[in-house]
């Protein structure tokens, strides 16, 4: 085999393997939202991660205290809002965890599928 011939086999591989991959997310995703749609969901998340991220945000105000021994406001404000975006961003990750999960598996299952094909289409099996 020639390796453009091997290069544009590998690349369609890829493509299918890609396409499989989304296939697959999107039907994770319809899954778990059961027909609803996602930004509701988005939404809902992000309002109940604000409590994490009030937390992370007075975490990285009093840690800026503590590490320079001096209380400087805009470094306070700073941490704080770095805090505050750790705290958001962890939140968000966590309330949507079960979506991920979701999307991810089926995600996977789709790629799994699409190597078994292309291994039996490699490997063909011969019951005679």
């Amino acid at each position: 085999m020639e390796i453009r011939e091997w290069s544009k086999a590998n690349a369609d591989y890829g493509r299918r393997l890609f396409s499989s991959g989304m296939e697959g997310a999107r039907s994770g995703r319809e899954e778990f939202l059961d027909g609803e749609p996602l930004t509701p969901f988005l939404s809902q998340t992000v309002q109940h991660s604000f409590g994490i991220a009030a937390i992370g945000a007075c975490i990285g105000a009093l840690g800026s205290f503590a590490a320079y021994r001096r209380e400087s406001l805009a470094k306070a404000v700073g941490f704080g809002l770095l805090g505050g975006l750790i705290g958001l961003a962890a939140g968000v990750v966590w309330e949507s965890r079960r979506l991920t999960a979701s999307v991810a598996g089926s995600a996977l299952t789709n790629i799994g599928k699409a190597r078994d094909e292309r291994w039996l289409a490699k490997h063909p099996i011969d019951y005679a």
